[in-house]
């Protein structure tokens, strides 16, 4: 059975917990709290030596981290991860947009909204996450008004990988109210079977 050391609130760690719950795998989930360095222990930096969560532990006792990884890792041999070249770097081309332009902009100003509630000294950081938030939004609203999915008519990882955060977008203070592509894309999402909400 696969371990989860994760956090119920974190995006990255429900994109975990929501590939699992729609392979149908069974797993135990260890929570971790970050806020109270629980990361940086020398049990958990032996497990992940980058000191963040998720992790996915395997019956072996092999740890892999990082959560777009560990969906590839979970997916591959499934559907929701094409075999077809062009289709599996398209899953690849979001996912690597999700880390490099979405999760720093959206999950960050989430970050400083929801968990730390807009201490001052960082509004300045929020509201620049907010603009560039809303650009990858609006990189996102571009393809959902042209296919349901982000890689044509399949769910995919990449999907997961990108409702994490943008399901709870509003947390950050992102208005997804303009964007019909995404909230109707949101609630293919939730129709999928075996779908799982983050604090379910």
């Amino acid at each position: 059975m696969y371990k989860v050391y994760g956090d119920y609130n974190s995006g990255n760690c429900y994109k975990i917990k929501l590939m699992l719950n729609l392979l149908g795998s069974e797993y135990q989930w260890v929570p971790v709290d970050i806020l109270k360095g629980e990361t940086q222990t020398p049990a958990f930096l032996e497990k992940n030596p980058n000191g963040k969560i998720p992790v996915l532990e395997l019956d072996d006792g092999t740890c892999l981290w990082e959560s777009n990884a560990i969906l590839n890792f979970l997916a591959d041999g499934t559907a929701y991860l094409p075999t077809e070249p062009r289709l599996r770097t398209q899953v690849l081309q979001w996912q690597f947009f999700e880390q490099y332009s979405h999760e720093p902009s959206v999950a960050v100003a989430r970050f400083i909204q929801f968990y730390l509630s807009l201490p001052a000294e960082r509004m300045a950081e929020y509201r620049a996450a907010q603009k560039s938030g809303y650009r990858a939004l609006a990189v996102m609203e571009q393809q959902l008004d042209r296919t349901p999915f982000l890689v044509g008519d399949s769910f995919s990882i990449a999907d997961i990988a990108l409702y994490a955060y943008t399901h709870v977008a509003h947390q950050g203070g992102f208005d997804l109210a303009p964007y019909s592509g995404i909230r109707k894309w949101l609630d293919r999402v939730k129709d999928q079977p075996g779908y799982v909400g983050m604090l379910d």
